[in-house]
């Protein structure tokens, strides 16, 4: 492990890590049997946008929310922008929904038929335009398109289907955005999903261009998936454009990110590090994606944006030299040990003492507790329609 007392190249790492939450995860979110609706909750893009402000307020690390449409629509995003710059973050990704529309019970940009399609290709188009008004570089795709029985649709002519509606947004794209296409094995559709996995992603991200890269979702793989391989492949390719972290268990959870495998993130961070694709200008958008359904939104979110902090501080204590030496003489146990003495670090009092330098509390959550922000939106945001699943 590195020396404690070398640490400053860790501490420049970690100042400049930057994670993403998402305004989905401030409002009310559920379960397909239950939506457990929470006091204080968002009921506005604002709202989001300024709960978000609070957590970077706090942890220093979490500059930008991203949004979904059509749940954060507003009249002016270039107001909307604004907004969000007047108190210290900015807009991130723009994430498009093709997925609850009656008309998408067969599919979005692969339905059999054309109306429909158009209706969903013209859905992405918009996206880019209010990318254009927010100053948005990443235009993120989930299609939850598939098929639910052999035989139902012709697997083929589906990927050819997706590819066109790619292509035309792929075609509108400005010059300093990209697509970021994500993927997931399973759900709503359990046949066959159009885009089930990383290498399909992949696949179309190379047909598209430079401007096309894959989102890797944490918890969108089938068990006993070696996650850090993928990320791994496709730094290697120069084709990971962005995470969605979250945690699972049995299958697409969304829990706090790192909270059932820490472990794993850890795993993930240092294939990160290793290829020196942790600073923002690499390119890769480390996004949290999480629905906070029992736990309060706000504590949970810094709690996550935490948890990847911890796993990138331990994943940037691994001894380099040493394990690429271990490595190299086939010292199976030396190179293991390498990595597990920086996993097992306690790295909290180190990221305690970070966030003391920059003028931050030292522990963000109990800061958020004490800051009598939670009682403030409680009783402001008490009437009126709050902005959740389907709103």
């Amino acid at each position: 492990m590195i020396p404690l007392s070398d640490l400053t190249a860790v501490k420049e790492a970690l100042r400049a890590q930057r994670i993403e939450t998402p305004s989905w995860a401030y409002a009310n979110s559920g379960t397909r049997f239950k939506v457990f609706p929470q006091p204080g909750v968002p009921r506005t893009p604002e709202e989001k946008i300024a709960d978000a402000a609070k957590v970077h307020e706090l942890t220093g690390i979490a500059p930008s929310v991203a949004l979904h449409i059509p749940w954060d629509r507003v009249d002016d995003f270039g107001a909307l922008a604004k907004y969000a710059n007047d108190l210290g973050i900015s807009i991130g990704a723009i994430n498009t929904n093709v997925f609850q529309d009656e008309d998408y019970k067969l599919g979005s940009v692969t339905n059999p038929d054309p109306r429909i399609r158009r209706k969903a290709t013209d859905h992405l188009l918009e996206a880019i335009d209010i990318m254009d008004a927010t100053g948005s570089k990443d235009l993120k795709f989930w299609f939850s398109d598939g098929i639910n029985y052999p035989g139902q649709d012709d697997l083929r002519t589906r990927q050819d289907r997706l590819a066109a509606a790619l292509r035309e947004a792929y075609d509108r794209l400005g010059d300093d955005q990209r697509i970021l296409l994500e993927y997931k094995l399973f759900e709503p559709a359990f046949y066959a999903t159009d885009v089930p996995d990383w290498g399909t992603s992949y696949a179309h991200c190379v047909e598209l261009g430079p401007k096309a890269t894959v989102c890797i979702d944490t918890g969108h793989h089938a068990p006993g998936t070696n996650i850090e391989f993928i990320v791994a492949f496709l730094l290697r390719q120069g084709k990971l454009g962005a995470f969605d972290f979250n945690s699972r268990f049995y299958a697409d959870d969304d829990l706090m990110a790192g909270a059932a495998d820490p472990f794993q993130l850890f795993r993930i961070m240092w294939e990160i590090v290793r290829a020196d694709a942790l600073d923002p200008s690499y390119g890769i958008n480390f996004m949290l994606d999480q629905c906070h359904n029992i736990e309060a939104k706000i504590p949970a979110i810094i709690r996550s944006v935490l948890n990847v902090q911890e796993a990138t501080a331990k994943a940037l204590l691994v001894d380099k030299d040493a394990l690429f030496e271990a490595q190299q003489n086939g010292d199976v146990l030396g190179a293991n040990a390498v990595l597990m003495d920086a996993y097992n670090t306690d790295v909290r009092p180190l990221l305690a003492e970070l966030r003391a330098e920059s003028g931050l509390d030292p522990d963000p959550i109990a800061a958020y507790h004490r800051s009598g922000y939670q009682e403030q939106i409680v009783a402001e945001r008490a009437d009126g329609r709050q902005a959740g699943w389907g709103a």
